[in-house]
């Protein structure tokens, strides 16, 4: 059964992604402004026949209609500016994580501090625990650091996959051959489902992403267990 709650956008967990949704209720706000305007134009146009005439010869009112967009377009672009400025100034960078597309899964590469990879399949339904998410959970999380700058490397092994997950405000293409990058910085502990928004093939809506967010010290913790493991294996 829907909720409310499914209908609005995800609970942001990270300034990049608070910065867009305040960026959508602007824009939404002038777009409805002008839909108002526009739909009372019509129904003037349709109804009196004075207006009609007065909408379709007036001099003042194309001067009006030419001259009027042109502003909207800069009130709307010097926003977006800084929103595009924010997602890409960052100075100081804590961790580095490379992401791999394939199809149909997600590899995930640390290599500052420890040295290891995995893999991240779905969890297929058959096999899902009571609770979770179906289609979106996998059976290796990638775990980070909130309260932490984290950069982000896309790449992809075979075609061209994106890494989005919307709470965090990110969406990065993985370009064969190519390696994109992109920051975020988490706020608050939590889990954060996201999946590939570029058609990749047959199975494109089976490689589901999930990021687990956990103190500093989990994160060195889980670290050192996924060297010892990982590297075992």
């Amino acid at each position: 059964m829907s909720t409310w709650a499914q209908f609005g956008l995800q609970d942001v967990a990270s300034p990049f992604a608070s910065e867009l949704i305040h960026f959508h209720d602007f824009v939404l706000v002038i777009m409805t402004i002008i839909l108002v305007i526009v739909v009372y134009s019509l129904i003037c146009a349709v109804v009196n026949t004075n207006t009609n005439l007065h909408l379709l010869q007036g001099q003042v009112v194309e001067t009006i209609w030419t001259i009027v967009p042109m502003f909207m377009l800069i009130l709307i672009g010097y926003p977006s500016l800084q929103v595009l400025y924010t997602l890409e100034e960052v100075k100081e960078v804590h961790w580095t994580v490379k992401v791999i597309g394939h199809q149909w899964y997600w590899s995930y590469e640390f290599g500052d501090y420890y040295k290891f990879m995995f893999d991240s399949f779905m969890v297929p339904t058959n096999e899902l625990e009571e609770g979770l998410p179906r289609l979106l959970e996998v059976d290796n999380r990638l775990v980070l650091p909130f309260h932490q700058i984290i950069r982000v490397l896309v790449s992809s092994s075979d075609v061209i996959h994106s890494w989005a997950v919307p709470s965090l405000g990110v969406k990065m293409d993985a370009v064969p051959g190519r390696i994109n990058q992109l920051f975020t910085f988490i706020t608050r502990p939590g889990i954060y489902y996201g999946q590939c928004s570029e058609i990749c093939g047959a199975n494109h809506s089976f490689m589901p992403i999930v990021l687990e967010a956990v103190s500093f010290n989990d994160f060195c913790s889980w670290c050192v267990a996924c060297d010892s493991s990982f590297n075992e294996d």
